[in-house]
């Protein structure tokens, strides 16, 4: 006997990214911890310094999901002491809305047959 399955099609996830929280308090972990620009960079696994000098000027938020974690790993801290989790879902979203109102739409119609 052979078992088949129905492959169901993947979710379309949204973008994943994170936004530094505060750029004193990652100013302030690199000087209590003696740890440079450059070398931050490095563990983040940026070839260059300049963007983590823009995220602690406060010009840029963003920070990829991988680099934000190798960046609070290398500070000894968790990822959410420095960075807020964002996704965009907008595509999640209407995709769960069209499912939520389609399964009311489906509840009510069964409530009128058999009520």
């Amino acid at each position: 006997m052979t078992i088949t399955s129905i492959a169901r099609p993947a979710a379309k996830l949204g973008d994943i990214w994170m936004i530094l929280k505060d750029p004193k308090k990652l100013a302030k972990l690199m000087v209590i911890q003696d740890v440079g620009q450059r070398e931050l960079a490095r563990a983040a696994g940026w070839k260059a310094h300049s963007y983590l000098g823009r995220l602690l000027a406060g010009t840029a938020t963003n920070v990829e999901p991988e680099p934000a974690a190798r960046i609070a790993t290398y500070l000894g801290v968790g990822i959410d002491d420095l960075f807020l989790v964002k996704v965009d879902s907008s595509d999640v979203q209407s995709g769960q809305t069209n499912k939520i109102h389609n399964r009311s739409h489906a509840s009510r119609a069964t409530r009128r047959l058999h009520g």
